[in-house]
């Protein structure tokens, strides 16, 4: 394959001259140079998700987003797209780094769709754009890997580093606001597992409720691996709480609605969580019954994503007839617009030198950040400063229960919420 990145001499020299000689306005290179692709070779970039493991059925469905659409977006400038072989981010902040460091030896990648949990994403996103590829995730959530909606960037934002999935400050808000308004509950506690997105949103939540005129009386964490939860669940009853808000995966949720009802003071408590446990897997069980969960409103309705012409349905029908099930998790549109994004970024970013197509890095960036009244299977997408892309509408559903009811109670909602 004969591509390589440029240095920015060299690429300012080339494309002032093709500039020059076809008298028109070629994009000048960046600061972050170009990937030539020759003729016969393809588009390349990367799909960096949870696909093994406990949280796979997160991942899995990102990861299927991302190929459908490739399919349906088709070539750019007449360059096939290739998604190579799709990388694990295992919701870990150490598999985001391994898989990381996979991408960005290869300098011919011009950006990834990922990670799927903000965890993996602290250390994936200043491996990859430091590179000069861009990471636009369709599942992260986490505050601290974009900003704090008021103008302050998160502890973990990098340049280059985009989401079509809500900011979870607007999910902390509308728990709140529903436990607080709708459930009329005052005290609550949360418990979170020291994952960015746990704590983050535990956080959220805390400060959301108690702005509202709530009282938390317990914010506590777990490990992981821990299945024995009475402890911490005993330190929490102790507060005597109304509501438990646990924003954690599996299998450490499992443990929590099971062992809590059996604690002293958390009989009556209304058990909560998030969109970490928002799957068909986790509502199956039965101690989840009657549980309230938070996530991204999926009412997608007759929404169109603008760059391929597809609609909800549209995706969930060929999801379907090629998988056998329906997706598992709820961010799989997330992932779908996330990729339209980065193709449509690609092909704005580039031009034909002969049979060659020239991509400027800076330039992909540059459209994501213009990127205004874009229309996605999750509705209008804006890009913000520091990343933020996601549509902030969020819902709350409960737990039917039984196994046949799980795809029924991801539709169960019971409480909207849009800033």
């Amino acid at each position: 394959m004969k591509r390589k990145l440029l240095t920015l001499v060299v690429a300012l020299f080339a494309l002032s001259l093709f500039a020059a000689a076809c008298g028109d306005d070629r994009p000048e290179a960046g600061a972050l140079g170009v990937v030539e692709i020759d003729e016969g070779e393809a588009v390349q970039i990367r799909s960096l998700n949870a696909i093994t493991g406990d949280v796979a059925f997160f991942g899995l469905p990102l990861e299927r987003a991302v190929m459908l659409a490739i399919e349906d977006y088709g070539p750019i400038n007449g360059f096939e797209v290739d998604l190579g072989t799709g990388l694990d981010d295992l919701c870990s902040n150490d598999g985001g780094q391994a898989a990381a460091q996979i991408i960005v030896s290869d300098e011919d990648v011009l950006g990834v769709i990922g990670t799927s949990c903000s965890g993996a994403a602290v250390a994936a996103a200043p491996l990859i754009t430091d590179a000069g590829m861009v990471l636009i995730s369709g599942g992260n959530t986490s505050p601290a890997l974009t900003s704090d909606l008021a103008g302050t960037a998160g502890e973990n934002y990098n340049v280059g580093y985009y989401r079509t999935a809500h900011n979870d400050l607007f999910q902390g808000a509308a728990m709140a606001k529903f436990v607080f308004g709708e459930l009329g509950l005052t005290t609550a506690a949360a418990i979170h597992d020291g994952d960015p997105y746990t704590q983050g949103l535990a956080q959220a939540f805390a400060d959301a409720f108690e702005a509202e005129g709530g009282t938390m009386t317990g914010f506590s964490a777990v490990n992981k691996e821990d299945t024995d939860m009475v402890p911490v669940l005993t330190e929490i009853a102790a507060g005597g709480p109304e509501a438990l808000f646990f924003p954690i995966f599996q299998p450490a949720g499992d443990f929590i609605a099971d062992q809590a009802p059996g604690v002293s003071g958390l009989e009556n408590t209304v058990l909560l969580a998030a969109d970490g446990l928002l799957n068909t897997n986790y509502l199956a069980l039965s101690q989840t019954v009657g549980m309230y969960f938070s996530g991204p409103d999926t009412r997608f309705g007759e929404n169109v994503n603008q760059s391929t012409d597809k609609t909800a349905q549209d995706f969930l029908a060929v999801y379907e007839e090629r998988w056998g099930e329906s997706p598992a998790a709820p961010f799989w549109a997330h992932g779908y617009d996330a990729t339209t994004l980065l193709l449509d970024a690609i092909a704005a970013a580039s031009f034909l030198d002969g049979d060659t197509l020239v991509v400027d890095r800076q330039g992909i960036r540059d459209h994501l950040n213009s990127v205004e009244g874009y229309s996605g299977l999750i509705g209008t997408i804006n890009c913000d400063e520091f990343g933020d892309c996601g549509a902030a509408r969020i819902t709350v559903v409960q737990n039917i229960g039984g196994e046949d009811n799980a795809e029924a109670s991801m539709d169960n909602v019971v409480f909207s919420f849009a800033p």
